[in-house]
């Protein structure tokens, strides 16, 4: 394959400390009053040290827990109401047959401005949650902004989660509705050369997971673009945590537990292999990747891994943009209050108008930060 071309888009220089609005959100987070937060965070932590299906189900309740105010903050936006009203809901579901027989569910958002398009783009989004938490419904308000903003149609997709459902089986479920999309762009009303795809935390691991597969099997060409937002990546946090950042060092505990106890089928069978650990595929499958954007938050717990990855990646030839939003930690994506947030939400606007829309009508692309912020 060719060398993807970057246009550079983006100069941040990084700034060393946190946001202020996200320090007071942390902090707010760990205040005294939270004891209910205090008491699951001990809770956790004594689980972390079992791997029984008991004590495996009590962790995973207690991470979905943890994620369920995300959900609230994205439902409860001001930011997305006026994106609610311009969008069309409609659902699909795609058949497969590797993990039993499923359909996976595929929410569907469409711009009321593009309903009679026949050459519309599809942005494909695995949600966040580390794998085991939370569902596409929970994204919904945030996604049908993506849509209204970005001039796309987006297929939210609800893969199955671990541990009900293991590695390599929820990569699976989004990697087979990439490939339905790509079959049916004319019943659907899509433009067969722009189709994204694209997942946050967790979800991007899922989506890296999938575009392994598709370099494996020869199908890159199906997708015009992979943007990836502060993905799980490899094994990284295995390490020493003496080296390792605050936020990867407070992480470890629990995310060994997720890939280890949660997410693998069997740990030591998998953990070469690069559905398992994306970051882990080989200079012959990278190459092979579809042109890729990958965002990050300076103080973002997946900081090291996502950085090891953009760099095999622009060496590979298929790096278009490594994207690190200063000042921002992992949960700045997901909190449109935060200053931060809006910046990667321009960001990835951006991205979209500039590697995907290009001298398609105008994409109008409201700024407000300036990109050496």
């Amino acid at each position: 394959m060719s060398r993807v071309k970057s246009k550079n888009l983006f100069n941040f220089k990084p700034s060393g400390v946190l946001d202020d609005d996200v320090k007071e959100m942390e902090s707010q987070a760990e205040a005294p009053e939270h004891e209910e937060v205090v008491q699951m965070q001990a809770q956790a932590a004594e689980l972390e040290q079992k791997n029984d299906e008991e004590s495996n189900m009590k962790y995973v309740s207690i991470l979905r827990a943890a994620c369920a105010p995300y959900a609230d903050v994205l439902k409860s936006s001001p930011k997305f109401q006026e994106s609610i009203e311009k969008t069309t809901n409609t659902s699909l579901t795609v058949p497969t047959s590797h993990d039993g027989e499923f359909d996976v569910p595929v929410a569907v958002y469409t711009p009321t401005s593009l309903q009679n398009d026949t050459k519309r783009v599809a942005f494909i989004y695995a949600h966040g949650g580390g794998a085991v938490a939370m569902s596409a419904a929970d994204f919904e308000p945030l996604l049908q902004h993506y849509a209204e903003e970005f001039n796309v149609v987006v297929y939210n997709v609800d893969y199955r989660l671990a541990p009900e459902t293991r590695c390599p089986n929820n990569v699976k479920d989004f990697y087979e509705v990439i490939k339905y999309v790509s079959a049916h762009t004319d019943s659907l009303g899509l433009d067969p050369a722009k189709i994204v795809i694209s997942g946050d935390s967790g979800g991007g691991y899922i989506c890296l997971g999938a575009m392994v597969l598709l370099a494996q099997n020869n199908e890159t060409a199906l997708v015009r673009l992979a943007i990836l937002g502060v993905p799980m990546v490899d094994d990284y946090i295995f390490s020493d945590t003496l080296a390792m950042t605050v936020e990867e060092r407070n992480s470890a505990g629990y995310m060994r537990k997720v890939w280890k106890d949660l997410i693998a089928a069997d740990f030591e069978e998998q953990k070469s292999s690069p559905l398992l650990f994306p970051g882990k595929a080989s200079e012959e499958v990278l190459e092979k990747f579809p042109p890729t954007v990958i965002m990050e938050c300076e103080f973002d717990q997946y900081i090291t891994e996502a950085t090891r990855l953009a760099n095999r990646l622009r060496r590979a030839g298929r790096l278009l943009e490594f994207v690190v939003v200063p000042g921002a930690g992992h949960a700045s994506s997901l909190t449109p209050e935060l200053k931060s947030n809006e910046v990667f939400f321009s960001c990835l606007k951006t991205v979209v108008k500039e590697y995907v829309h290009e001298n398609d009508r105008e994409l109008t692309v409201a700024i407000k930060y300036d990109f050496n912020y």
